[in-house]
């Protein structure tokens, strides 16, 4: 079964969505640090796949 991959462009998706809940009206205080770890989670994944894709832009470039 072939693994599904998340595009850059759902992850900045889900980013956003996962920091929107913290103005939202089910923001908890308890919970937030579990939030505050997906975003930070979320946004190394999104900084590494745009490493990744501009190292392949730049060996076509070469």
């Amino acid at each position: 079964m072939p693994n599904k991959t998340t595009t850059i462009s759902q992850k900045i998706a889900k980013l956003e969505k996962t920091t929107e809940w913290f103005s939202g009206d089910d923001f908890k205080l308890e919970d937030a640090k579990d939030h505050y770890e997906k975003a930070l989670k979320l946004a190394d994944e999104i900084k590494d796949d745009l490493n990744s894709l501009k190292n392949e832009i730049e060996i076509l470039k070469t």
